[in-house]
């Protein structure tokens, strides 16, 4: 462990290709993290299975793939695939726990999940998948620092999804229904703002969102039935540091965390990664509740 940090300092290249390589990592997690803080900002509820839509996103580009369509347009057909599903979930569990504690929207994506996790393990098996794209290496710094082109381009279809999804709440008459009903459901029903289908087309344009995530993972990195859970656990931690409305501040705490994912990966093992994403959130949820402790004694 220590002979790796200090392959870090010996070896600025190496730092920098670890950097980079989580920055574009990062990007895809800014993505399904747009959506957890949609759901959560609008519809008061803590997806849990916001993972396994991301999993299904890279089954339905994988499969469309295999169909004979080119791979790149698996990630609006996965988009599309999750948008409709994001939609029929909604209609038959979703809605049962709006305007409900916020424990029971746990337990019911919880329990979503693990029928999601099942069905595709049972559809898909269990088998680790990917998707070559056969875009070729990009090769910096004379060739010491070597990225994929798949997940140079999904750094920036990730990034341009979001500022469509920022012109999208800004601009259209959905978007700002979406504003609106987040802010005060009540007030905007009364205004004549049909808030249950609000609430449909935010959680179906969640699911799209990791769908197109899911598509960008299976091409530059590899899927399971079982990968979901870190990507919720990721999606999670952003949000939380960042804040649910702060677009700006989602996109600065998942490049951060992809950058600091794949340097930690490096010093502390591969095997120990996801443990130390898992730890990162344990600190900031304990970090976030003591300055809400302070904010309350200053108060009193």
């Amino acid at each position: 462990m220590i002979d790796n940090f200090l392959l870090l300092f010996d070896y600025p290249v190496l730092s920098a290709d670890l950097a980079l390589n989580g920055l574009l990592i990062g990007a895809v997690f800014v993505l399904a993290a747009f959506g957890m803080a949609l759901v959560w900002g609008v519809l008061n509820i803590i997806n849990i299975v916001q993972g396994e839509f991301v999993m299904l996103g890279g089954f339905v580009a994988l499969m469309a793939a295999e169909a004979g369509l080119p791979v790149l347009l698996g990630i609006p057909i996965a988009a599309l695939a999750l948008f409709i599903l994001g939609w029929g979930l909604y209609r038959l569990v979703i809605f049962r726990v709006i305007d409900r504690d916020l424990f029971v929207s746990v337990l019911a994506t919880f329990g979503l999940s693990i029928v999601l996790q099942q069905l595709s393990n049972e559809l898909f098996g269990a088998d680790v998948r990917t998707l070559e794209a056969g875009l070729g290496t990009l090769l910096l710094f004379d060739g010491a620092v070597a990225l994929a082109q798949i997940k140079v381009l999904a750094f920036f279809l990730a990034l341009g999804l979001g500022l469509l999804l920022w012109l999208f709440l800004k601009y259209s008459r959905l978007g700002q229904a979406i504003r609106a009903t987040a802010q005060n459901p009540r007030a905007a029903s009364i205004l004549g703002i049909d808030t249950d289908r609000v609430y449909a087309a935010t959680y179906a344009l969640n699911a799209a969102l990791c769908g197109a995530a899911g598509a960008l993972v299976v091409m530059a990195w590899a899927i399971h039935p079982y990968i979901g859970l870190p990507y919720t656990v990721r999606s999670f931690l952003i949000v939380i540091v960042a804040g649910i409305g702060n677009i700006g501040a989602v996109v600065a705490a998942g490049l951060g965390l992809g950058a600091f994912e794949n340097v930690a990966g490096f010093i502390f093992g591969t095997e120990y990664q996801i443990a130390l994403v898992f730890l990162l959130m344990v600190l900031v949820l304990v970090w976030r509740n003591l300055r809400l402790q302070r904010k309350r004694m200053y108060l009193k």
